[in-house]
């Protein structure tokens, strides 16, 4: 019970913030945040193989 409670304030201040932003804000924040993982993963997976 302890964990659902510490989950659900965990989640409260992470989504928080985004509830008062406008919603293309967000869309363009989500989008920025995406294309930036998948980079991530690109160049680790490119590291991991030798060819970077």
């Amino acid at each position: 019970m302890l964990f659902l409670v510490a989950a659900l304030a965990l989640f409260g201040l992470v989504l928080g913030p985004v509830a008062q932003l406008p919603l293309h804000i967000t869309l363009v924040a989500a989008a920025a945040i995406g294309v930036w993982l998948a980079l991530y993963g690109i160049r680790g997976r490119l590291a991991h193989r030798g060819e970077l």
